[in-house]
């Protein structure tokens, strides 16, 4: 495969490049740069920019919204989004949910919900994991029973990510109890967080942030006409929606940024008389992920063509952009964590515990902060959006035939 851009793939990527960094303001791009996460006003400043000039949610249809790019330039532009630091659409709404609607659901729910997906008129999230259904998804025992005009559902969902910012959730429920399969009796059904009924819960993280959620469902009255495809068929909608979240927690464009700023940072980080960059072992561990994350991205675009050619279908290949770029990810937090040593510590905040001046960042040091709680939460990347043991058997079935 020849990577090397066209005169009009240049063009594009310079097209790209020249939006982001002029429409999105430069204070949320600064944030992401220095580690931070984007709050949740900055996302929706974001999006909403985006979505003005038709950038928002370029993977869905173009009748509602979506371009008809080649799979260079929908790579080009998650690339330059990332490079950029800015906020990615949220995924819930974009990668997600919308991609479902517009894929599975009525035209009356194509309407209105994804206008309103688009613009983040409407935050989603996800509900789909339980208490002992998490990479075993197909178990899950929250239920869903029609009563007239309505499905009534009962049931609990856990790491439901910033459920607690969200006006709509997307659930899976089983429907048929007594279905053959697990995977069948399942139905995807489109749910108000405002319904009564719902409580939402949340779970501290090991790096100190509220990002997850327990979201509890007691007797929670849904309208039949928020079930998206058919009853009991719910579990086509989950396994199109993991592919295309699988295909996203690649972050290519993102570890690249995070490389780049990595090998920034270890020119300026001193070790005796030199730098940690003069170190050849640190820098062969750099070069290490480079090859990896070259080879990822190689992978990505395949894996992009071959969507194309299945009329916009996932490709099950997505299983191995999963793994490889989670474990990317994992290793450069790692190598930033060695990079920071003791300051990655937060124990500089504690002025009760530790005396005064013991820990204190040197100058130079303000990256350190981010350093810890990034490396703990990228922790879970191996894991959501179905575990990296579960995508090695999706590889083997799907993809080699085993």
């Amino acid at each position: 495969m020849d990577l090397r851009y066209t005169p009009e793939e240049v063009a594009f990527r310079d097209e790209m490049k020249t939006f982001f960094r002029e429409k999105i303001p430069a204070e949320i791009r600064n944030k992401g740069a220095a580690g931070h996460h984007a709050t949740k006003q900055d996302m929706i400043t974001a999006q909403r920019i985006m979505n003005q000039h038709g950038l928002a949610v370029t993977n869905w249809p173009v009748e509602w919204g979506g371009k008809d790019w080649t799979p260079m330039q929908r790579y080009i532009y998650t690339e330059e989004l990332m490079s950029n630091h800015v906020p990615a659409p949220l995924p819930f709404n974009v990668a997600m949910v919308g991609p479902v609607i517009a894929f599975f659901g009525t035209e009356e729910q194509k309407k209105h919900f994804l206008p309103r997906a688009a613009n983040i008129d409407d935050w989603w999230c996800q509900g789909f994991s339980e208490p002992g259904a998490g990479s075993d998804l197909a178990s899950l025992k929250t239920r869903a029973v029609r009563d007239g005009d309505h499905y009534v559902i009962n049931g609990q969902k856990t790491w439901t990510t910033l459920a607690q910012y969200a006006d709509w959730i997307f659930v899976l429920a089983r429907t048929n109890p007594e279905a053959r399969k697990r995977q069948e009796g399942i139905s995807f059904i489109l749910v108000d967080m405002k319904t009564p009924g719902i409580t939402v819960r949340p779970i501290q993280l090991v790096d100190g942030g509220h990002e997850v959620n327990e979201v509890f469902f007691d007797d929670v009255r849904v309208p039949v006409g928020h079930l998206v495809g058919e009853e009991n068929r719910g579990w086509d909608c989950a396994k199109f929606l993991l592919a295309n979240e699988r295909s996203g927690i690649a972050r290519v464009g993102l570890s690249k940024a995070n490389i780049r700023r990595l090998r920034d940072l270890a020119r300026t980080v001193p070790s005796g008389d030199a730098t940690v960059w003069d170190s050849e072992s640190f820098r062969y561990k750099v070069n290490e992920v480079e090859i990896d994350l070259k080879a990822l991205e190689i992978t990505q675009l395949r894996v992009i063509a071959n969507e194309r050619k299945r009329g916009g279908l996932p490709d099950p290949a997505s299983s191995i952009l999963k793994i490889k770029g989670s474990e990317i990810q994992q290793r450069i937090t790692e190598l930033a964590l060695e990079l920071a040593g003791p300051f990655a510590l937060p124990y500089h905040d504690m002025e009760d515990e530790i005396p005064d001046g013991a820990n204190d960042l040197p100058d130079g040091f303000d990256w350190a902060d981010t350093v810890a709680p990034s490396y703990f939460n990228n922790r879970k990347v191996t894991i959501y959006g179905g575990s990296n043991e579960i995508q090695r058997n999706i590889i083997a079935k799907m993809v080699l035939g085993f």
